[in-house]
């Protein structure tokens, strides 16, 4: 089964814990604090591989979870670093953000990698909190979260040469005749429904890919028929062989089917429309005058179009339009993608946060402020002391009075809650 889009959770390893802890050694006086750094969280990374052709592996395993670091150790140990998870995907799959709709990346080479969630670092021991004034340092800070993203992929076929046309006009008898591919022909429409990629080899050096796009009627680009679910695929091939039913089997006029598949492409995207076509006319061996072929052949032409006349059945005039397509595929330039990896960004400026008031509690949010929660420690007296001070570094006590806060007001910082202290300039812990 061919799965073309799929939507993913993915979830990055908390980073570990900081220890409080001194040396005790024997002839070591004052040995001072030694506790050691706690191991980073596991990132989550997608990666292309070329061994994969659909999504449907995402149909039952949607959540991809990366371990948490370990604690750090006495001795200054630190813990050990999770390993980061790996997540496979085809050539070509687009990675978007669900919520903000934003592309991540494009994966467009065999072993591309993306991080779509950041471990979080671990939490530093209090060895690192040693200085002239304070020895002994009895704190530690908590690992870094992780974070959780919905993720979006879409994927889009990536062949050199595409095979263009109405349902059942030979798209892939064609495919069948050329390539080692084996996708499904029969005497009804739609018998192709999801695109098939075939290897084409003219001889021992030159070979490309072709893909047999799902036929396309009047009003694709809308949505009718299989409509714009498959008009994407052929957005990345460089060449498309249009394919016609030459002896209008099916009740149409080919030059009408022309017509309406080329402005579907163009209604669909104008630099679709611009791509190269050469047009290969199927079903000759149906065809008892001779003249409607080369009729057709000199409106094709008139349009500058290359015209092939073909039969899929015995083999007819393929050769000679394998290598027109091989002869466009050299001179067309590489089709431009989407820059192939783009830079996810984490830290959030320092000025962006967000305080939203519901039910008289003022909620106050941003990275900075969840990190800042994620590593304190509020058991602990000199942890919160710490945190107070980052508190009003940060400016949340200018913020929060601008929103029109009162002493005695609750303050939610995810999940902690505080009460607001106007004359302290502060705001003590009373709930976590």
């Amino acid at each position: 089964m061919f799965i073309d889009r799929a939507k993913i959770i993915v979830v990055s390893g908390a980073g570990g814990d900081g220890v409080v802890a001194f040396r005790r050694e024997k002839y070591v006086p004052r040995g001072g604090p030694s506790g050691g750094d706690g191991g980073k969280g596991g990132s989550v990374i997608i990666r292309a591989d070329s061994n994969q052709n659909t999504l449907i592996n995402f149909r039952r395993h949607r959540k991809f979870a990366a371990k948490a670091g370990e604690n750090g150790g006495a001795k200054e140990m630190f813990g050990k670093n999770a390993e980061d998870v790996f997540v496979d995907v085809p050539l070509g799959t687009m990675v978007y953000d669900d919520r903000t709709g934003e592309l991540l990346a494009d994966m467009t080479q065999n072993g591309q990698q993306v991080m779509v969630a950041k471990g979080g670092h671990g939490g530093r021991g209090n060895s690192h909190f040693a200085t002239s004034a304070v020895r002994a340092p009895t704190y530690a800070e908590k690992g870094e979260p992780g974070e959780e993203k919905n993720i979006r992929l879409e994927l889009k076929v990536l062949a050199d040469v595409g095979l263009l046309g109405f349902p059942s006009v030979g798209k892939s008898s064609l495919l069948r005749k050329v390539s080692g591919a084996k996708p499904e022909v029969a005497a009804y429409h739609f018998t192709t429904l999801n695109p098939v990629l075939g290897v084409v080899s003219l001889d021992s050096e030159r070979s490309f890919v072709m893909a047999d796009i799902p036929g396309l009627i009047e009003g694709a680009s809308q949505g009718t028929g299989l409509g714009d679910e498959f008009l994407r695929h052929v957005e990345r091939t460089k060449v498309l062989i249009h394919v016609l039913d030459a002896a209008g089997s099916e009740g149409r006029d080919p030059l009408d089917d022309f017509r309406i598949i080329n402005n579907e492409l163009e209604l669909y995207s104008p630099a679709l429309a611009q791509k190269k076509q050469i047009v290969a006319a199927n079903k000759i061996d149906l065809i008892e005058d001779s003249s409607r072929i080369e009729d057709l052949r000199k409106a094709i032409e008139s349009k500058g179009y290359k015209f092939f006349p073909v039969c899929t059945l015995n083999g007819e005039g393929l050769k000679p339009l394998l290598e027109a397509a091989w002869t466009i595929l050299q001179e067309e330039p590489e089709v431009s993608f989407e820059p192939t990896e783009k830079d996810i960004v984490y830290e959030v400026q320092k000025d962006e946060f967000l305080v939203e008031k519901k039910d008289d509690i003022y909620y106050v949010t941003g990275k900075r402020v969840e990190k800042l929660v994620g590593m304190t420690n509020f058991e602990d007296y000199v942890s919160l002391r710490r945190f107070e001070r980052a508190w009003r570094f940060m400016g949340l006590d200018k913020l929060l009075r601008k929103q029109g806060i009162h002493e005695g007001d609750t303050v939610n910082l995810y999940g902690v809650e505080f009460t607001y202290s106007e004359s302290k300039d502060k705001s003590e812990n009373t709930d976590e």
